[in-house]
């Protein structure tokens, strides 16, 4: 049996069945989110994202709850680096570029500590980790073709920033034809002021890009819906 749930979102109330509904928590990694790491060697205040994550950890309880395809995502690249294009390593200061010597490790090198999701986002057994080498989650990964497996209409969408990775993997999806909700207090971006656009541009227009809503109004209808999860495997 279907299990809808309306929830009140920007630019309109949106409905979704909770059965063809995933959790993507996007990039929330210790090289982005931790002091000392990658992102305030940069000069970021890190304190901007990590304030995302008590309600990233209320959307995973509430999924887990709800027995929702939870999907995790990192950026990074293998250790030879052969899935990075030339122009992208190329980028930025000789020595912050993607592969060198981080203050955890390579710079957005898979395996390497900075790489790792923070403990208190931490997947659970059963939930599923894409390893991405753009900023989208489609992009090169599985994730399309295991959304259709599970039959994902609606995407339940988190973590940073809001511009960058959460905004490219949600027109992704939007061109695929997935309903994406973002959890608005859920992402975060060194620039807050990038994190505000972002959210405009999605609602803009009747909903161009998808809906916006804040976790008080997500967590509840979610955690609603009961069950429990299983299984996992990295994709």
């Amino acid at each position: 049996m279907p299990r809808p749930v309306t929830i009140p979102a920007e630019p309109a109330p949106l409905t979704i069945d909770l059965d063809a509904s995933a959790l993507v928590v996007i990039d929330m990694q210790r090289d982005f989110l931790e002091p000392g790491g990658f992102g305030e060697s940069l000069g970021n205040d890190v304190s901007l994202l990590a304030a995302a994550v008590p309600a990233c950890r209320a959307l995973l309880a509430a999924a887990r709850a709800a027995g929702l395809l939870v999907v995790h995502t990192r950026e990074g690249h293998a250790p030879d680096l052969s899935d990075a294009p030339p122009a992208k390593v190329a980028r930025g200061a000789p020595r912050a570029r993607i592969g060198e010597p981080g203050p955890m490790g390579r710079i957005l090198v898979r395996g390497e500590a900075g790489h790792a999701i923070v403990p208190d986002l931490a997947p659970a057994s059963g939930e599923i980790v894409i390893d991405k080498p753009g900023k989208g989650a489609f992009y090169a990964t599985g994730l399309g073709t295991l959304l259709e497996e599970r039959g994902i209409a609606n995407l339940i969408v988190c973590g940073v920033t809001t511009e960058v990775c959460v905004h490219t993997t949600v027109r992704e999806a939007n061109d695929r034809g997935y309903r994406c909700l973002v959890v608005s207090d859920a992402c975060a971006s060194y620039i807050p002021a990038f994190h505000e656009a972002g959210l405009a541009m999605i609602v803009a227009q009747g909903g161009i890009f998808g809906w916006v809503a804040p976790s008080p109004a997500v967590v509840p209808l979610v955690a609603g819906g009961g069950g429990i999860g299983g299984g996992s495997r990295t994709a």
